[in-house]
């Protein structure tokens, strides 16, 4: 049987509703929360300013990524495939263990 989800409302305030631009998130994690900060890097500056930190439970982390899944499939359907220029940057910030 299919679980019904009450719908609820969200209230965003009206600094909040602006907004915040973001192209560089660095990602950390321990074994109870992952820590994502949102971070803008500008052409020729060496240093990317965070302007946001969001912490999250892993099974919370989880869920982003399958409704980011989920969304970015919609929004390939109906507008084309997303396309990287060039080599995503994978070194900057946090480095993952090795065990």
């Amino acid at each position: 049987m299919e679980e019904k989800r009450t719908p609820f409302n969200v209230e965003i305030g009206e600094k909040e509703s602006e907004g915040i631009y973001s192209n560089f998130v660095l990602i950390a994690h321990s074994p109870s929360e992952f820590i994502l900060d949102f971070a803008r890097v500008l052409p020729g500056v060496k240093k990317a300013k965070v302007f946001a930190r969001i912490v999250m439970t892993p099974q919370h982390a989880l869920l982003l990524k399958n409704a980011l899944d989920e969304n970015i499939k919609r929004y390939e359907d109906r507008f084309g495939k997303i396309r990287i220029v060039g080599k995503p940057e994978t070194s900057v910030g946090f480095q993952p263990e090795t065990k």
